[in-house]
């Protein structure tokens, strides 16, 4: 039997997790981590333990979705805490932002994984995310994170495509990426700052627009949407209802980004080689 591209990276990342022996999966609920728990799970069984960061730098609604995927998974989920605006360096905002975040938090994971037994913790980033620029790799490299899908060499078009196969209702969910992602670099991160940000992209999701961002510059808000929401955007009545909403929440202006979702856009500032 002649097996596909897809069908022998899935077996090599089964491989992998079977050689962990036991996983503590970092869980967003999102594409790369639900697929990658899910056959963690299929692999491990009741060796593999998911945990989720709740912090003020994630929507309150995507730790509701990630325990609702776990349970129907069926594996246990651990929800750590975290506090990233309570470190000043974090809050400036600078460059290397996301590798201050990764080392706190993976610290800790790290801390709970030795006190349940758990052998490694593994992370979902994958083969795209080596093109875009990612200080927070650093930090895993540093702490030991494994990184199974990109071990197996795993790209997101082929983690949806497997995620489809597998029933996993997340294939077609639109990436996920903390609120600080939002926000230009060396422009402080605040709680109010962010709260400003999560209630203008929750009312953009509950108009049913599927993959969004607002990026935060001060008084005005900058909207990426997938192109072909750019039109549904800038029509009556949900025009107005969006610039609406958002000047209610704190905006003087509101712009829609004509060259419409890109996956960290804010780092397109930055004169630096990937990471």
């Amino acid at each position: 039997m002649i097996r596909s591209l897809l069908e022998e990276k899935t077996l090599q990342l089964k491989a992998i997790l079977a050689d962990c022996g036991s996983v503590l999966v970092a869980f967003s609920g999102g594409v790369d981590s639900t697929f990658l728990l899910k056959v963690a799970a299929d692999t491990l069984h009741e060796h593999a333990v998911a945990f989720t960061e709740a912090s003020p730098l994630h929507q309150s609604w995507e730790l509701a979705e990630a325990r609702e995927l776990a349970l129907q998974i069926g594996v246990r989920h651990l929800v750590i805490e975290a506090d990233e605006l309570d470190h000043a360096d974090f809050s400036a905002n600078p460059p290397n932002r996301c590798y201050l975040c990764k080392s706190v938090l993976y610290g800790e994971a790290q801390q709970t994984a030795l006190d349940m037994g758990l052998n490694q913790i593994v992370e979902g980033s994958t083969v795209d995310d080596l093109s875009d620029y990612r200080p927070g790799r650093q930090a895993l490299t540093e702490l030991g994170i494994r990184s199974p899908l990109l071990e197996a060499g795993f790209t997101k078009s082929e983690i949806r495509e497997a995620s489809r196969s597998l029933g996993l209702p997340t294939w077609n969910k639109q990436q996920l990426a903390c609120l600080a992602s939002r926000f230009p670099y060396g422009t402080k991160i605040t709680r109010d700052r962010l709260r400003q940000v999560e209630q203008c992209e929750t009312f953009l999701r509950d108009k049913g627009i599927q993959t969004f961002r607002v990026r935060y510059h001060d008084k005005l808000a900058r909207i990426e949407v997938s192109e072909p929401d750019i039109l549904t955007l800038s029509r009556s009545p949900l025009r107005e209802e969006t610039v609406s909403f958002f000047k209610a929440a704190g905006f003087t202006y509101v712009a829609l980004d004509l060259e419409g979702f890109r996956s960290g856009s804010m780092n397109e500032s930055l004169n630096l080689g990937v990471i």
